[in-house]
């Protein structure tokens, strides 16, 4: 191209500005504007443009859109950039439910040619594809089952008196559409589509009116079985995902985070042999740095820059999560009933990759 993608970021808190830092740092993309509604008002904000709603964005010349606004208005921004003929990257989770990304589905497949991609970070993380190229390999053959474990103490960091997201009219969901949503997102990942779903949702402890803990049972298409754990109340954070194979075992254990609260990012391969009695040889990596923000920035600019599919992190990966997690939400009956929730999305026209089943 003769000149660099012009792009907007729509939502300028921590996780935009985090965008920011790597949109800068990419020879082929330049930031136009940004807005927040958290501006005094219109005007010039770290050398940009910046605005207090999203929509004086589109009145300048752009290629692409960050979307890093909560969950209710999400979908609503991603549609009228698409509609105006702009790519765009979105942060997870794609809506508050299933009718959020279906909505965004039909937009998308009335552009096709325009990229989106989600912002399921860890998928970018260098532990996850460590641990994918060595499942992939076929070398320990398949997976035989999942363990996860992933979760923070609360909702509201200290010093706050209340938080979006124990919202649901906003929010739309507690701890797993927030964060557990990446440990689905990995699951899915590395053992496949799962077609049954037994759960075990609950807000008993914060007494928000969205879930502080869930709990979830499920199979896959390949008979891989996943336990799934989701927290609030996980008063020491941890982030853990232990991959059972044929041959061997993979053990994913923290994570980098801008909290820095989950411990080291590890990954440990197994090595079982017929007289280890149960004590393996293993293999630990431990990995220092975190590249998975700048890794999905150059990923989505590459994309438009060379006109090909975004292969991790598409909007049917998003669709695909997004439906796992509503199914860990429905499959607890008390949870469906006391919320109202539907037990299937909102019957649209989908783009046809969407109904491969």
């Amino acid at each position: 191209m003769a000149r660099p993608l012009r792009v907007a970021i729509a939502g300028y808190g921590v996780v935009g500005k985090r965008r920011r830092h790597f949109i800068d740092l990419h020879p082929h993309l330049e930031l136009i504007a940004i807005c927040d509604q958290k501006f005094v008002s219109d005007g010039i904000v770290d050398g940009v443009s910046g605005y207090r709603t999203y929509k004086p964005l589109f009145e300048h010349e752009l290629d692409a859109l960050f979307v890093c606004m909560t969950n209710d208005i999400a979908p609503e921004v991603t549609i009228a950039a698409l509609e105006r003929g702009l790519h765009v990257f979105c942060e997870k989770p794609p809506g508050r439910d299933l009718d959020d990304i279906a909505r965004v589905a039909e937009a998308s497949a009335r552009a096709p040619h325009l990229k989106v991609m989600y912002g399921f970070n860890h998928r970018y993380h260098e532990s996850v594809n460590d641990a994918l190229e060595l499942i992939r390999s076929g070398e320990f053959g398949r997976v035989l089952n999942l363990r996860g474990v992933y979760g923070k103490s609360k909702f509201i960091s200290f010093g706050q008196k209340s938080s979006w997201r124990t919202e649901r009219a906003v929010a739309g969901g507690g701890i797993l559409l927030d964060q557990g949503i990446h440990l689905v997102d990995l699951m899915r990942l590395f053992a496949g589509e799962f077609v049954d779903v037994f759960s075990f949702v609950s807000n008993s402890h914060w007494q928000h009116d969205v879930e502080d803990n869930a709990y979830a049972l499920m199979r896959s298409t390949s008979d891989a079985v996943a336990m799934l754990h989701s927290s609030a109340t996980q008063w020491r954070h941890r982030f853990h995902l232990d991959i059972g194979l044929e041959k061997g075992g993979i053990v994913l254990s923290g994570i980098l985070s801008g909290s820095k609260s989950y411990g080291a990012e590890t990954m440990t391969v197994i090595y079982p042999d017929e007289d280890d009695q149960g004590d393996p040889r293993e293999q630990t990596v431990r990995y220092n740095k975190d590249p998975s923000w700048e890794r999905e920035v150059n990923t989505f600019a590459s994309a438009i820059l060379e006109d090909r599919p975004v292969e991790s992190g598409n909007i049917e990966d998003a669709y695909r999560t997004m439906e796992l997690v509503y199914r860990i939400y429905c499959a607890d009956p008390a949870w469906r009933s006391k919320w109202a929730l539907e037990n299937t999305p909102r019957q649209v026209p989908l783009p046809d990759f969407m109904r491969r089943r």
